[in-house]
């Protein structure tokens, strides 16, 4: 009986407003949203076409990078395609399994591109600070094992956030102030209480994303020492140049996603359309950018690009 009445309390969709306030503007807000994310996915296509076809681009660090443009492609493309929807007003519903689908699509590809992040930092660790023995550490199956981790881990973190969320009675709210479903987004339509859910969802933030950064915080200060302990440094300047390129990616993922995080829990003076802004922002922008900045820095992938375009 108590799951029957569980079950029907959930609605059968939710009404998705946009951002709250700005309503006058939502299509001249689409705009930008839709050029980011064409340049995402033109971006990682190609980043992607390239790494595949040439065959000397067949390494450790690039098959990781073919690991993040996938997990950019699949982050804006759960969510920007119904944004948009919402801003031009032609789509303004969704389901509530497919509200909880891409809730759980969205932290899935986040926790998984945290991961991704944080085996490339492992790939600049022992790429600078132990290259003789690179090739033999860093081999094709553990690069597939790495990856498979990765889905694994994020899978068994964010599986239960499902069934945080179809626990709670929502008495016929189903009007959500926002462009796609967020974990708390959903809970705070709930009657009952959600201090579970909020203490998951940080629990869940800090012992995934929160612990890759503080991992690759700890890789590249290891790299820092070795370097600073030398007479002159072990690492290629390739080798070196590369870092700069994937910590421009990293603060760009790390700092919009735990501002957004935080403020979303905690700030509840900042107003909702600030909020909603900042989660737009972080599922559109890394995307198109990330592709930017190893194309622009990493001379290989900009010499290929050249050629096949």
């Amino acid at each position: 009986m108590l799951a029957t009445n569980l079950s029907g309390s959930h609605p059968a969709f939710f009404i998705l407003m946009g951002i709250p306030g700005m309503e006058k503007s939502h299509t001249w807000i689409s705009i930008p949203v839709c050029l980011m994310y064409t340049s995402a996915l033109l971006g990682n296509t190609v980043l992607l076409v390239t790494i595949v076809r040439e065959r000397s681009l067949h390494q450790p660090m690039y098959i990781f990078l073919c690991m993040l443009a996938v997990c950019d492609l699949l982050l804006s493309t759960t969510t920007v395609p119904k944004t948009l929807g919402v801003l031009w007003s032609v789509s303004t519903h969704i389901s509530f399994n497919g509200c909880l689908a891409q809730m759980f699509s969205v932290y899935f590809v986040f926790v998984a591109e945290s991961a991704v992040l944080l085996a490339m930092a492992f790939d600049r660790y022992i790429a600078i600070c132990d290259p003789l023995r690179y090739t033999a550490i860093l081999t094709r199956s553990v690069v597939v094992k790495v990856g498979v981790a990765a889905l694994t881990r994020s899978f068994c973190i964010m599986f239960p956030a499902v069934f945080l969320l179809k626990r709670l009675p929502y008495c016929g709210h189903n009007v959500m102030p926002h462009t796609y479903c967020e974990h708390i987004g959903v809970a705070r339509l709930a009657c009952a209480d959600i201090s579970i859910n909020v203490w998951y969802g940080v629990a869940a933030g800090f012992l995934s994303a929160g612990l890759d950064a503080v991992s690759i915080a700890v890789s590249y200060a290891l790299i820092l020492r070795s370097l600073w302990g030398l007479p002159s440094p072990r690492a290629s300047p390739k080798a070196l140049h590369t870092c700069g390129s994937h910590l421009c990616v990293i603060a760009m993922f790390y700092t919009p996603a735990f501002f957004s995080f935080l403020v979303h829990r905690f700030g509840h003076h900042i107003p909702r359309h600030v909020l909603i802004s900042l989660a737009n922002l972080y599922v559109v922008v890394p995307p198109m950018l990330n592709p930017i900045v190893y194309g622009v820095r990493t001379r290989p992938i900009r010499e290929h690009v050249a050629h096949l375009l």
